[in-house]
């Protein structure tokens, strides 16, 4: 009999008792192999151990995990053996995952404390009921977390996080930082004076004031660099420099245990001030539109906004040329999909201060005024050129702390292509534009934007009912009657019908969305219906 190659992996929570001579990982250790060696009678051998300390369950993203999991594959072990269950994952979706990873290698799975058969339909039960109450346990502990700082912050105590320009942490309280509490005082009195946050930002680079500069934990300084527009708002309305705490989740405030840095009477003249240049702002500077004044074309020219004619009508389009518009809510929808799915992907590549800061986004609670906010924070610009947005994210941990939750946390790490530069991501999303469509998406635009995969989804849609027609035809229906029950004209069902009569390798490309330059339906119909009359070379250029 062959010897059965064991791995014995262990996992602690925290970092806490690590220290000792010999901690809870040292026991899981010890325990695994005690009963590795008591099945030496089945050919059982250990070969290593793989430790993840101080790592929660609820990540894959864990060195020792992924060290196992290459070895995996590689064959050289092909039984991981745990104290329980919850020490490889505390996530029904991981384990799943890993369960699949596991049968793929031929790697069997064994917990010491918890006898389970995943051969068997009660054993595979006992597993996800074990795993549930792990996953319920760890949301649990979550809540009792948000409970603490919710009810530390109604009696104004300072629950982390970077301090606010003018205050400095010590002992786990904010403490009144002298040289920049000056200049805190400085921007509320300029600001009653200038009655405008533009020029109040650039003021404060004049002379020299800039946003927090603090030290992570690895003694690394960040910060120090001249306040954005954006932050200069939040500045202006933060109520920590009169001696409050807010609370974002509830939207709550309480008496801080701090001093506070200005009066009330100075921060309520400058929250009147801020209300009414905002009500006296022009409607062009209040449009919906989500991506007002980062859109640019390839030559540099800004994207305007551009409205319907008649009253009470929204923002419609992006204009940067003549002839040439670009509907605002089908690219805005595109946008605010990419970043959804940035946030859902693995930026283990990123700064580790960039990557707590933008997995602590809880996008799907949001607001779309919030998500618009985030957006115009962390967005640099977004170029479009040859049917393609290419989209510039800052990595500026700062310009997304207003919008992070107090201790939400993104776990998901799908696959996504992005460029990382020195303070940058860059993304690159392909896009379709169908001129003058009349899909349902806009019947109105002047041009509709798809995404590749929505375009993908259209041909598929048009091919489906091009063969239903075909079949009713086949069958005997005639064409004016399948005109009349579908209440379309003769013409068009002419063209789905071209559609089922081209080569079947065009069929598959075009269904595979690999055809040439990302044909559209509209480009579809015309290759169907000149089909017949194409030479062999036109046909593979079709096929790419």
């Amino acid at each position: 009999m062959p010897a059965i190659k064991c791995a014995v992996y262990v996992r602690k929570s925290t970092e806490h008792g690590l220290e000792q001579a010999f901690n809870s990982l040292d026991n899981q250790e010890q325990s695994c192999k005690a009963y590795i060696s008591s099945q030496a009678f089945n050919n059982w051998e250990y070969t290593k151990t793989y430790s993840d300390g101080g790592i929660s369950g609820g990540t894959m993203e864990r060195p020792g995990l992924q060290e196992m999991l290459s070895d995996i594959a590689k064959g050289i072990i092909n039984t991981v053996v745990v104290y329980k269950v919850d020490r490889l994952s505390r996530s029904i979706l991981d384990f799943h995952n890993m369960m699949k990873y596991f049968d793929k290698y031929n790697c069997n799975f064994v917990s010491i404390t918890q006898a389970f058969d995943t051969s068997t339909s009660m054993g595979k039960l006992t597993l996800n009921m074990l795993l549930s109450f792990a996953q319920f346990e760890r949301e649990v502990s979550s809540e009792r977390v948000r409970d603490k700082i919710r009810a530390s912050k109604a009696k104004g105590l300072w629950m982390g996080g970077i301090p606010p320009l003018g205050y400095d942490i010590k002992d786990k309280k904010l403490v009144i930082n002298e040289a920049e509490a000056q200049q805190i005082k400085t921007l509320f009195e300029q600001y009653l004076e200038f009655q405008s946050v533009s020029a109040l930002t650039e003021f404060a680079e004049l002379s020299g004031i800039l946003a927090k500069k603090w030290q992570t934990r690895s003694g690394d300084w960040r910060g120090g660099k001249p306040i954005t527009q954006m932050s200069m708002h939040r500045i202006l309305r933060d109520k920590t420099y009169i001696g409050f705490i807010s609370h974002k989740a509830n939207g709550t405030c309480a008496r801080g245990a701090h001093e506070p840095i200005i009066s009330d009477e100075l921060f309520n003249a400058v929250q009147t001030a801020l209300q009414n240049n905002t009500n006296n702002k022009s409607k062009a500077l209040r449009s919906p539109n989500l991506l007002t004044g980062k859109l640019f074309n390839n030559i540099g020219i800004k994207f305007t906004n551009q409205r319907n004619s008649g009253k009470n009508q929204k923002t419609k389009y992006y204009y940067a040329s003549k002839g040439f518009y670009l509907p605002a809510p089908q690219l805005d929808a595109i946008v605010l999909s990419t970043f959804a799915k940035f946030l859902d992907s693995d930026l283990s590549a990123l700064p580790p201060e960039s990557k707590d800061a933008i997995k602590r986004i809880d996008w799907t609670r949001m607001t779309y005024d919030t998500k618009r906010n985030l957006i115009q924070s962390v967005t640099k610009k977004v170029i479009y050129s040859n049917e393609k947005l290419i989209i510039h994210i800052s990595l500026d941990p700062m310009r997304w702390q207003e919008f992070t939750g107090e201790v939400y946390i993104n776990e998901a790490t799908e696959q996504m292509e992005f460029i990382t530069s020195k303070d940058e991501v860059i993304i690159t999303v392909p896009v379709i534009l169908r001129k003058y469509a009349t899909t349902r998406i806009d019947k109105d635009a002047k041009t509709g934007v798809l995404s590749i995969t929505d375009n993908n989804h259209l041909i598929v849609k048009a091919f489906a009912t091009a063969w239903r027609y075909k079949n009713l035809y086949e069958g005997g229906v005639g064409i004016k009657k399948i005109a009349r029950d579908e209440k379309r004209n003769l013409r068009t069902i002419y063209k789905y019908l071209n559609l089922t009569y081209l080569s079947p390798k065009i069929i598959n490309s075009a269904l595979n969305g690999e055809l040439h330059n990302h044909t559209n339906i509209q480009e579809l119909f015309l290759i169907a219906e000149k089909y017949e009359n194409f030479d062999e070379q036109e046909k593979a250029f079709y096929c790419g």
